[in-house]
Order: C-alpha cells, then sequence, then structure tokens
C-alpha cells in the first residue's frame, strides 16, 4: 500500500437514536459543517474504543473529528 491521503473535516454529535429493535446498533447522527447542506449529516454506529480497550459511546455535543483516508493511487493531482 502507498502513502495515505488525509483530509479531517469538524463535526458535532447532534443526536444519539436508539433502536426501535433492541437487536440492532445505537446511532450517532453527527452535523460535518464543511459538507454541502444535504450532506451534512451522517449516522454511525455510537461505538468507539477508547486507549485502554474499553467500548465507549459519543454523547450529544460532542465535538469529532471525520477523517477521510485514500491510498496515493486512488487520488489525482488537483488541477491548478
Amino acid at each position: 500500500m502507498g502513502k495515505m491521503k488525509r483530509k479531517k473535516l469538524r463535526g458535532r454529535v447532534e443526536r444519539v437514536l436508539k433502536p426501535l429493535d433492541p437487536r440492532e446498533p445505537e446511532k450517532a447522527q453527527i452535523n460535518i459543517q464543511e459538507a454541502d447542506s444535504l450532506y451534512r449529516e451522517v449516522r454511525v454506529e455510537n461505538s468507539l474504543t477508547d486507549e485502554d480497550g474499553e467500548k465507549v459511546r459519543l454523547k450529544v455535543g460532542a465535538e469529532v473529528d471525520v477523517v477521510l483516508e485514500a491510498d496515493s493511487s486512488a487520488t489525482i493531482r488537483k488541477p491548478v
């Protein structure tokens, strides 16, 4: 694998959504301010792992970083 290209976007947890079916995971709705207005909200499973390996969840209002990452072979140079 080649070098990775990366972009970091700031986000905020707007809602925590409990599942209708208890077998389904809880979701965190994250608002990404830098995204186009129709695409600012993403929902992801609300499960992270801390530095000690413990499972944790995001809280409403939490500031988060959303990282886009791609191998160099998946990118092209932006025209000037």
